[in-house]
């Protein structure tokens, strides 16, 4: 096991907690400070597109300078202070910067123990370790349901967050305690190529289309829709909603999980993505057409649907990792990363807008049927275009 492994999954897990959270706060911040679905919606999309703007310096950092100081530096200055800020915020505007803060902070924990795995373990054993870290690392995302409900019940949001800032700092230290860098590339390696290298494959640009739109659906609606969607359409209990956000949270933890190791059983990238979102399509198509409404519990099953089915990251970034050169890996699966990231945080906004354009049944139908139309465009691509090394 590569040193720090679990660490990686820790800091990865704080990462997976601050982007589901909102769906929990939601109705404390609605009653409390009167933030409405689609500011919750805004507030997590800056949090995805503060995340996806660092994925380029992140990228260089990581191949320049040392992973371990580039995610402790960040965590404990951005999540930290994020945290900070959010516990006192008065309105949308302080959520949004605290959520950007936020987003920073979270930026580079997934990739440093990417880059660090990607250079220190057998290529054939990647997917795998990736899927681990995305699996485990979810359980930051079950933390974000019943847990937190009982936290806010306990000691109210402002205290949690608070509590989330001291987290955030105590990662950080273990992270640059007990984390090894691995060694520097030396320039004969190929460290002096960059971005443009990169960007000069053309078998990267189908990977990153799925990564924009087969992580979106799934973050999107546990991070932000799936509380405000319980309560306006059912009157779900707080209670209620941490468990509906418990089953989505597992159900994505097993998707990690299984999307990691799967291609040793399927030998082909393009089938794995592609079929994991087609049948994430079909989920929210089921709730675009209202078949969602007709109670909670089918309600929540198909959220847990696209929540397992929207967790094949680990080979998307298989994919990816398969066509990138040695010597551009930390560049590389940031890039990819950005898109995955970014297109969560642009699917946030458009679905902010859409709801908020509608009325407020027909607001949740437009949402649902967005992730639906752009996962027939990106995975059509896909499918068509990207080369399969296997």
């Amino acid at each position: 096991m590569i040193k720090g492994f679990p660490i990686f999954v820790l800091a990865y897990g704080l990462s997976q907690f601050y982007r589901a959270c909102l769906a929990v706060f939601a109705p404390v911040l609605k009653t409390d400070i009167g933030l409405g679905p689609e500011q919750i919606s805004s507030a997590l999309g800056v949090w995805f597109l503060a995340f996806a703007a660092m994925q380029i310096p992140v990228g260089w950092l990581l191949d320049h300078w040392s992973p371990k100081a580039t995610a402790s530096v960040l965590l404990i200055v951005g999540g930290g202070l994020g945290a900070i800020v959010f516990s006192f915020a008065q309105g949308p505007t302080a959520v949004s910067v605290a959520m950007g803060l936020i987003g920073i902070g979270c930026s580079p924990v997934l990739m440093a123990g990417l880059y660090i795995v990607a250079r220190s373990a057998p290529p054939a054993r990647f997917g795998t370790l990736v899927g681990l870290i995305l699996g485990l690392g979810s359980l930051g995302n079950v933390a974000a349901s019943v847990p937190l409900t009982f936290s806010l019940n306990l000691i109210g949001w402002r205290a949690t967050l608070w509590v989330l800032a001291i987290l955030a700092g105590f990662i950080a230290f273990l992270f640059y305690r007990f984390v090894n860098d691995p060694p520097r590339l030396k320039p004969s390696d190929g460290a002096g190529k960059g971005l443009r290298d990169l960007l000069r494959l053309k078998s990267l640009y189908p990977i990153f289309l799925i990564a924009m739109v087969a992580y979106a659906p799934g973050a999107g609606l546990r991070g932000s829709w799936i509380g405000s969607y319980l309560t306006d359409v059912f009157g779900a209990s707080p209670a209620q909603i941490g468990t509906a956000t418990l089953c989505m949270a597992f159900a994505m933890i097993g998707g990690a999980l299984a999307f990691g190791p799967i291609d040793r059983l399927i030998r082909s990238y393009k089938w794995i993505v592609g079929g994991s979102a087609a049948i994430t399509f079909i989920a929210a198509c089921c709730l675009w057409l209202g078949l969602g409404e007709t109670s909670i519990v089918g309600s929540v099953v198909l959220f847990a649907f696209v929540g397992f089915f929207a967790s094949n990251y680990p080979q998307i970034m298989n994919h990816g990792r398969s066509v990138i050169p040695p010597e551009l890996v930390g560049r590389g699966v940031t890039l990819i990363n950005l898109f995955s990231i970014g297109g969560v945080g642009l699917s946030q906004m458009v679905t902010a807008r859409l709801f908020a354009s509608g009325a407020a049944s027909s607001g949740y139908s437009m949402v649902f049927g967005y992730y639906a139309l752009s996962l027939v465009v990106g995975g059509s691509v896909y499918l068509l275009f990207a080369r399969d090394p296997r």
